[in-house]
């Protein structure tokens, strides 16, 4: 019993303890705080100090960590869609929406490819893998964790195919900021156009400091108010769970998440709801605690020559999604620079926008990148499903 309150009370300290170095120590912004969370629940399971099988503790472990899961990740999601402004896709011009779409579609061509090309290597569940790709390629990180959770994967194989991902992921944001995007610049050597600027209206507060900013939330007037986005999310949640018992007479995760991602984005369009302060870092910390969970159910013993496949398959996607965009960009006379921001925001999300845009020196396709991120939050949890179903037929 000890150990299970232990670890209970670890599994919230220690993401608090991430969002502290993220904010003191600017060497960990490079890292992020889901990779830090990651990262400390697999050195966690790597100690074998939890509690496995018949071992005293291990079963009330067990329903904390499965307790944890059912609430963090249909919590989070609400208040990390709240802030966004959806508005801004009825002002993104043609080339900015070509983008968008040539890069949904790329990245859903290459995953249900690459689904055929290395479905018969044995992978576990290997159409709920495609599912989750598909949620962090057009989402983020936020995305993947809810398909996980909706389709009820099993935790070691979230942690492997999430470990598998920013092993091929983050060598190509290195490589982009690097100088990488000079080659996309010589590729897409066409002008900027009007829809790539960033207007007056929407420049100014879409920076670095609008994504994980944990500075002031304890200020009288901003937790009160992000408070207030937290009983809205525990709301929508009663909702989904309402709805999910009436129509299958049980709780149901992808009823829950699937209506919790609608009613959000129904929510995000009031202008109210929309300025509820650090909504979405207080989404990050749920998130996190989600993270810390899940990845201290890893199983070193799971990474065999089948879950190797894994990493393979997203190589494989990666490189193919690239290919095809460039492709579908260039028909569309669409620059280099749009299409990195572009490209960058559907694999890793808005927050790596900014930085993305610093390397580029070129500020006007600020805007786009974000709003191009902000529709990956919204689609990604359906487009997961979509794909787990049709593969799931075939």
């Amino acid at each position: 019993m000890g150990i299970s309150i232990a670890m209970l009370v670890g599994y919230i300290l220690f993401p608090v303890l991430i969002i502290l170095l993220f904010t003191k120590v600017k060497a960990t912004r490079k890292v992020g705080t889901v990779m830090m969370a990651y990262a400390v629940g697999i050195i966690i399971a790597l100690t074998g100090v939890l509690p496995t099988g018949a071992e005293a503790g291990a079963e009330q472990l067990a329903s904390w960590q499965k307790l944890l899961m059912n609430v963090t990740v249909p919590l989070a999601i609400p208040l990390m869609l709240f802030n966004s402004d959806f508005k801004l896709w009825t002002k993104s011009l043609p080339k900015t929406m070509a983008v968008l779409i040539g890069g949904i579609v790329s990245v859903l061509v290459a995953l249900v490819a690459g689904y055929f090309v290395f479905r018969n290597q044995g992978v576990p569940e290997f159409e709920k893998v495609a599912a989750m790709m598909t949620g962090i390629y057009t989402g983020g990180t936020m995305n993947f964790n809810s398909l996980g959770f909706a389709l009820g994967v099993d935790p070691s194989l979230i942690v492997l195919t999430l470990t598998f991902e920013e092993i091929v992921t983050f060598p190509f944001i290195l490589f982009i900021v690097a100088g990488g995007y000079k080659i996309f610049r010589k590729l897409m050597p066409f002008p900027d156009s009007a829809s790539d600027v960033t207007g007056e209206d929407g420049a100014s507060d879409m920076t670095g400091e609008s994504f994980e900013n944990y500075q002031g939330m304890f200020q009288p007037k901003v937790f009160g108010k992000m408070m207030l986005g937290l009983l809205l999310s525990v709301l929508f949640l009663a909702i989904a769970a309402g709805l999910s018992l009436l129509i299958t007479h049980k709780l149901n995760e992808l009823i829950v998440i699937l209506t919790i991602t609608t009613l959000s984005i129904i929510a995000s369009f009031s202008k109210k709801v929309r300025e509820l302060p650090k909504t979405f870092e207080l989404g990050m910390f749920f998130i996190l605690i989600f993270s810390v969970v899940v990845s201290s159910q890893f199983n070193i013993y799971a990474i065999n020559n089948s879950t190797l496949t894994i990493m393979w398959y997203i190589l494989f996607v990666m490189i193919v999604s690239i290919v095809l965009h460039i492709i579908i960009c260039r028909l569309f006379k669409v620059n280099g620079d749009l299409f990195t921001v572009g490209h960058i925001s559907l694999l890793c999300s808005p927050p790596f926008v900014p930085p993305v845009v610093e390397a580029l020196g070129n500020r006007k396709v600020l805007l786009s990148g974000i709003v191009i991120g902000l529709a990956g939050y919204a689609l990604g949890n359906y487009l997961g499903v979509a794909i787990a179903a049709l593969l799931g037929v075939l």
